[in-house]
């Protein structure tokens, strides 16, 4: 985990649309599933959940 992967978490979160936020951040979608995937595994638990094409925050 970097500081960039908590970027992208918080422009994730915020805007709730996982390819929204590649364009925003100028980023491919597996980078960020990456990203986000490292910072789950960091702490070991899921951030996010997928609602069809959204995505929201867990309540963690």
């Amino acid at each position: 985990m970097d500081l960039r992967d908590l970027a992208y978490f918080e422009t994730i979160a915020e805007l709730g649309h996982l390819g929204r936020a590649a364009q925003k951040l100028n980023r491919s979608q597996p980078a960020l599933t990456k990203s986000i995937q490292r910072l789950e595994e960091s702490f070991g638990t899921r951030l996010f959940q997928r609602d069809g094409r959204r995505i929201k925050l867990t309540p963690v």
